[in-house]
């Protein structure tokens, strides 16, 4: 009854025309029958409770029943958040500000609360260039401005930075000059999932990297990044996807830079820093971290208290063909 359910939800929630978009870019892609597949995207939404977007994202059409079975789906991933975070630690990573004071240890740079009122916003600001301006509980990369402080009229900045409801300045990071080769417009994050098992030792589960376009100041995917899975040591092997494009990369598109082989600095120490921080607030068992790396080494921008599910298991990034539902019970049972 529930997988019917869930079915009817994603039907109800879904666009016809998004639907037989990826149809046709699904069987474009394998040379399958529309009407089969058809037919199995629909089975798949029924049986497994997953959406035509995870249908093509997860390569459904060219694995079984066996595989199709080892990956994590939206409700598995829900549950998951479900089982292993606390709503009343929620607030600690939606709102930034709460973020930076309880990680400040990880965060390693300056930040204000403008609700502090105009003096401290100064003071914050002497001796910058630059910072960053955000709202405390946005997401995806909106409500995030770069803010240029060269001939800034202080009084009228402070004043227009409350009334648009950023009253958390951070800032800039230094990116690695490593990093920068990817994209120096934008701070190329990475995205750490830690698990804390039931016996409460910390787990690293998966690492994307998410690279700007080269053409705004954020690295997000709603924005026009791009993203792919790394090995374990913090190398990109598998090609980049942008969802604006849908399209797949060995290169950068923008910039040029070649991607397969590219390795991130201060990889290991990241995912240490992960691990470490995994148990500040242990009513949160479950969190992707976004990570930049600078000259000096590792820093927390954000965290999540709901990872995607999703983009780790773009088929393109898995020789094997399979999800990662595996690796996630492992970590949450040992």
């Amino acid at each position: 009854m529930n997988k019917i359910l869930t079915f009817f939800r994603r039907v109800a929630s879904g666009s016809f025309k998004r639907f037989f978009r990826n149809l046709q870019q699904v069987h474009e892609e394998s040379g399958r029958n529309r009407v089969v597949l058809f037919v199995d995207m629909v089975w798949c939404m029924l049986v497994y409770g997953i959406g035509y977007l995870d249908y093509m994202t997860f390569g459904f059409a060219y694995i079984g029943k066996d595989k199709r079975q080892t990956f994590m789906t939206m409700d598995d991933n829900i549950a998951m958040v479900r089982r292993l975070n606390k709503r009343e630690a929620y607030h600690v990573f939606d709102n930034k500000l709460t973020f930076d004071r309880t990680f400040a240890k990880y965060l390693k740079r300056d930040f204000v609360d403008l609700n502090d009122g105009y003096d401290a916003f100064a003071a914050f600001c002497e001796g910058k260039t630059c910072f960053f301006a955000k709202q405390p509980e946005s997401f995806g990369g909106l409500g995030v401005e770069k803010v240029s402080l060269e001939g800034a009229d202080l009084p009228a900045l402070y004043a227009e930075l409350m009334e648009k409801k950023m009253f958390l300045a951070e800032q800039a990071i230094e990116q690695h000059p490593t990093m920068n080769k990817l994209c120096d417009r934008s701070v190329n994050t990475i995205r750490i999932v830690t698990i804390l098992s039931d016996s409460d030792k910390a787990h690293f589960v998966y690492a994307l990297v998410r690279i700007g376009s080269g053409k705004n100041d954020v690295d997000n995917v709603t924005s026009g990044g791009m993203y792919t899975l790394l090995s374990p040591e913090g190398v990109i092997t598998h090609p980049v996807f942008c969802d604006k494009t849908v399209s797949y990369y060995t290169e950068h598109p923008f910039t040029g830079q070649p991607l397969i082989g590219f390795e991130i600095p201060y990889f290991r120490e990241a995912v240490e820093m992960c691990l470490e921080a995994a148990k500040v607030e242990p009513r949160m068992r479950y969190v992707g971290w976004d990570v930049g790396i600078t000259p000096n080494g590792p820093v927390f921008v954000e965290g999540n208290n709901l990872p995607g599910y999703d983009m780790p298991q773009n088929h393109r990034f898995h020789d094997d063909g399979c999800g990662i539902k595996a690796a996630f019970e492992a970590a949450i049972n040992d």
